[in-house]
């Protein structure tokens, strides 16, 4: 185990249990003495000290910068470059929304912090927050293209810790549980209306906002040359006032087209919003329309663009059939390591089995997973290379181990302990969909069949298997195939049958310190309160950096501070706490889940969770 090798710098777990090989690959070097642990009343051994975490955990970070390095292109689509190229917000539009609405918007390197955004000190990047991306990054962008933004794969999966000296820890492929995705948009919104004047006509009201916005451009303007890029450079392209004169004139020319794209954009999504709460979430609608940090209902989300042009077309009552029927709040995801998540092939090549993403797992190949994804902002024009630069990064990215001290005795007792409780579900590529653990079942039946077929068919013609990309020098073909197996006309490998995701998986659990609050709905803030169930708080605070770590999570108790938000799991049945808190039976074995009786044994499992 890694307690016991961690002097020598390498460890390999296996643990059989549940009918699967549970393996925990560790980057380390092996040119240590390995120093064998002996029975407690044995004789006398070399004990384990905290010292030996902070090594193990310094190799750790190493190879994880290495393997950054060794991916550093990849990174910085999935982290900078926007869904689409084409489509979205004008980017003057977006940097000029705290000269219209002070009020509202922060200016500066505050920029969008409101709806838990932050300025990531790393990419040297100043005038846009990470998350942020602009079409105008890719070297290729025509000239005589207005830049245009969108979210980036960095805004949901790049989150942050507070450490223990008050700085803070940037943790790739986490989970940035400030951002708060719909407040984003009911705020744009908000900032949108307050020019209409009480104009009704839409043509009046573009016209209003048009005249606000052509006024915010002059104040900037005469602000600075560079008011809007900060006079910014990135890999050998110089975003200086010469650039900006000339974005700002294409903007002028044709003004009122971007406001219109912006004004349709943000509240025809606010009010399809609207009617799907309206369907789905009785009595929780304020909730929704505010916004949680760190979670959405991203499968609504999504089908809520789609359902905006439909109303259109047939009419809202049957374009709402495209709407889910059962509410799909959760938490955002980590999403490092996607490799422990790899579906394969079947004897006969004909399905697609183990592993797969998501909580339920029901799109499992990695491009079309990161590619709904990106769609779920109701971009018509997706840019294919950001997902697929986001698999070729995610499979192997190493999670950001562990930041503080670890206890390394109760550390080595609580391996024991996950090895016969937790190994056999929670190991790599174990596909399996569980839906006996009492957990709100609302997420995994949030696909309907209109939305599979839609979605089936969305996806296959945004990445048909013909399609060429170039990838850093590479001609690929990304949605050609799949371990050798072509995928025309597969639409099970774009979406799963629902009728086998009525369930959750269980994830490995590497890097699940970060991962926090627990639960597919995050409805549990620490671990200590999922192995305890009854110390699970009805009521915890969303959206804080402070770390818990005796309970191994962020702190949660109220009251509530700017940007962070009061969850009550009692409010709404999809939101509850219930779940994974009592001992099953699974294949002949009995797992313990409810450490109310043994609270040692949760903590020294708690200690041992941390290591991985």
């Amino acid at each position: 185990m890694w307690i016991r090798r961690i002097l020598r710098g390498a460890l390999v777990v296996t643990a059989l249990a549940g009918g699967g090989l549970y393996v925990a690959k560790r980057y380390l070097d092996s040119d240590h003495t390995d120093v064998a642990l002996l029975p407690p009343d044995g004789p006398p051994r070399v004990q384990p000290t905290p010292d030996d975490w902070s090594i193990e955990r310094a190799k750790r970070i190493a190879a994880k910068q290495a393997y950054m390095e060794q991916n550093q292109i990849a990174f910085d689509w999935f982290a900078d470059f926007p869904f689409s190229q084409t489509d979205g917000t004008a980017l003057i539009i977006l940097r000029l929304l705290p000269l219209l609405a002070p009020e509202q918007w922060e200016g500066g390197d505050k920029l969008l912090s409101e709806v838990g955004l932050f300025m990531d000190t790393r990419s040297g990047q100043t005038f846009l927050p990470r998350g942020v991306g602009f079409s105008g990054l890719d070297p290729a962008a025509p000239a005589d293209r207005i830049d245009m933004t969108s979210f980036t794969c960095g805004a949901c999966h790049i989150g942050r810790v507070a450490d223990a000296i008050g700085g803070t820890i940037y943790i790739d492929g986490a989970v940035n549980g400030s951002f708060n995705i719909v407040k984003y948009y009911t705020e744009t919104a908000r900032t949108i209306r307050k020019f209409y004047g009480g104009k009704t006509d839409r043509d009046e009201q573009i016209d209003e906002l048009t005249t606000a916005i052509l006024a915010a451009l002059d104040k900037a303007v005469a602000t600075s040359p560079t008011y809007f890029y900060q006079n910014w450079a990135h890999r050998g392209r110089a975003y200086n006032a010469g650039y900006e004169a000339h974005q700002v004139a294409l903007f002028r020319a044709d003004a009122r087209r971007y406001v219109k794209r912006f004004a349709d954009y943000t509240e025809g999504f606010v009010g399809a919003f609207g009617d799907y709460l309206d369907k789905t979430y009785p009595g929780y609608q304020q909730q929704m329309m505010a916004g949680l940090p760190g979670m959405a209902d991203a499968t609504g989300v999504s089908a809520t663009h789609g359902y905006e042009g439909l109303k259109t077309r047939v009419g809202a009552w049957l374009g709402a059939v495209i709407l889910p029927d059962h509410p799909g709040i959760t938490d955002f995801m980590p999403v490092w390591e996607q490799n422990t998540r790899a579906v394969e092939w079947d004897s006969g090549k004909k399905q697609l089995v183990n592993g797969g993403g998501q909580y339920n797992g029901n799109i499992p190949i990695p491009v079309f997973r990161n590619l709904a994804a990106s769609t779920t902002m109701g971009l018509n024009d997706p840019d294919i290379r950001v997902p697929a630069f986001a698999a070729q990064l995610l499979g192997g990215l190493p999670a950001t181990p562990y930041p503080f001290d670890i206890d390394v005795e109760k550390a080595t007792r609580g391996e024991s302990l996950f090895t016969e409780n937790c190994a056999g579900c929670h190991q790599p590529r174990n596909g399996a969909v569980y839906d006996e653990l009492g957990t709100d079942p609302s997420r995994s039946r949030v696909v309907n069949t209109a939305l599979m077929l839609s979605g089936r068919q969305m996806y296959a013609s945004f990445c048909p298997p013909d399609l060429a990309l170039d990838l850093a020098g590479s001609k690929v073909k990304p949605c050609a195939e799949y371990e050798g197996v072509s995928l025309e006309n597969f639409g099970t490998a774009i979406m799963r049958p629902l009728v086998n995701q009525l369930g959750y998986n269980a994830t490995a659990l590497r890097g699940i310190w970060a991962s926090a609050p627990y639960l597919h709905n995050g409805s549990v803030p620490t671990m200590r309160q999922l192995l305890i169930p009854r110390e699970r708080p009805d009521r915890f605070v969303r959206g804080r950096l402070d770390y818990d770590k005796e309970g191994m999570g962020f702190f949660w108790q109220e009251p509530a501070s700017d940007g962070e938000v009061t969850f009550d799991t009692t409010a709404f049945t999809a939101v509850n706490h219930r779940g994974h808190d009592r001992d099953i039976e699974s294949g002949g074995k009995r797992y313990r889940l409810d450490w109310t009786d043994d609270p040692q044994g949760a903590d020294d499992l708690i200690e041992y969770l941390k290591t991985l």
